[in-house]
Order: C-alpha cells, then structure tokens, then sequence
C-alpha cells in the first residue's frame, strides 16, 4: 500500500492551490483520511481531515479557505487551498487509515510530501 501525493508548488499569496494523494496496492477499506502540514522549525499539524462518509474538521487557520474532499471510488483525497497566506508554506502530507486486504485492523499510512511554497 503507497500513498501518493501530488499538486505542490509556488504560489502568490492570496492564489489557490490544489492537492491530491492516491492510495494504491491491495486495499481492503480506508478510514478517515487527511492533510497534515509541516513548516521549516515547527512541528508536523492536522490540517484537515474527512471520515470515509464524508466528515470533514479543519485546523482553525484554514478554516473558509481550504476544503478537503474524498472519492472513495477512486482512493483519493483532495485539498483545495484558496486564498494563500504566507504562513500556509510546509510541506505537506497526506495520511490515510487503510486496511490491507487479509488485514484486520487499520494502519496509518503517508505519503511522500509535496512542497507548498506562498510568497511574492
């Protein structure tokens, strides 16, 4: 099972910027799903996260800018950022609770880390 990240990049503030992450392999079901950030000298943060039925929470700075959203069909989380501020500059993670076919419990799996980068 991978996680697969893919949508950084540089942006001006005040632009928007899109996330996606795909998990493959042999995957029997995925729990909650999510966006993590972390920035040069801080610690790694939930950004937002999404249930498998669609329950979505967000880190109070994100809030009315970023909208995280799923396709179960497909494995995917999304992570529309709009209205970019400097500080929103991390790389960012996706992360995904997935149980393995023949598994009987979820793990916790990452993805590789994209670079978001808000400046002038």
């Amino acid at each position: 099972v991978q996680l697969q990240a893919s949508g950084g990049g540089l942006v001006q503030p005040g632009g928007s910027l899109d996330l996606s992450c795909a998990a493959s392999g042999s995957i029997f079901s995925i729990g909650a799903m999510g966006w993590y950030r972390q920035a040069p000298g801080k610690q790694r943060e939930l950004v937002a996260a999404i249930t498998s039925d669609g329950r979505a929470n967000y880190v109070d700075s994100v809030k009315g800018r970023f909208t995280i959203s799923r396709d179960n069909a497909r494995n995917t989380v999304s992570l529309q950022m709009s209205s970019l501020k400097p500080e929103d500059t991390a790389v960012y993670y996706c992360n995904a609770n997935i149980r393995r076919i023949g598994g009987f419990r979820e793990y916790d799996y990452w993805g590789q880390g994209t670079l978001v980068t808000v400046s002038s």
